[in-house]
């Protein structure tokens, strides 16, 4: 028998987030917004000990729900205020699909997502000055070869809200 077999279902990596029970979305949902709440914080709000808790959070993360913490950083107080949406669409429809490799070495996109719709890709960026962002999207073209259109944020409301199973 493989190892993977002798793991029950509904702990293994990828399983459906409809196999949670309302302990495990309790512990998603405070860790979600709070990354670094305490075991003794979690165990209160999904109401098991400790230990319990520590289990069921090592088989959220055995099973990939969980993938990861990280700190949020205040983009105004790291310097860079201005954030903005880039749609990228290749200069040549013909040409190879390999912008996001082609522009991954760009430090100041935040996130690369392939859309439905005329664009290809969208792009949020985060940079200091307009003259960043110009600089910013000179070297999108160059890199990938692509048409952009940009979309300045003048406010943002909410971001990084807390998930929760389905």
């Amino acid at each position: 028998m493989c190892k993977a077999a002798a793991v029950p279902l509904r702990y293994r990596r990828g399983v459906p987030a409809d196999e949670t029970d309302p302990a495990d979305s309790a512990i998603i949902a405070a860790l979600s917004g709070n990354a670094r709440a305490t075991l003794a914080e979690l165990s209160a709000v999904a109401g098991l000990s400790v230990s319990a808790t520590q289990a069921r959070v090592r088989r959220l993360e055995a099973r990939g729900l969980i993938s990861g913490y990280r700190a949020v950083i205040d983009p105004e107080v790291a310097g860079k205020p201005l954030a903005a949406f880039v749609e990228i669409t290749p200069l040549d429809p013909a040409q190879p699909d390999n912008a996001p490799e082609l522009i991954a070495h760009l430090d100041e996109i935040e996130a690369c997502h392939s859309i439905a719709g005329d664009a290809a890709y969208m792009l949020f960026v985060r940079v200091a000055t307009p003259r960043d962002l110009e600089r910013l999207i000179r070297d999108i073209r160059a890199a990938a070869s692509v048409n952009t259109r940009t979309t300045v944020v003048l406010q943002t409301f909410f971001e990084h809200r807390p998930i929760s199973p389905a």
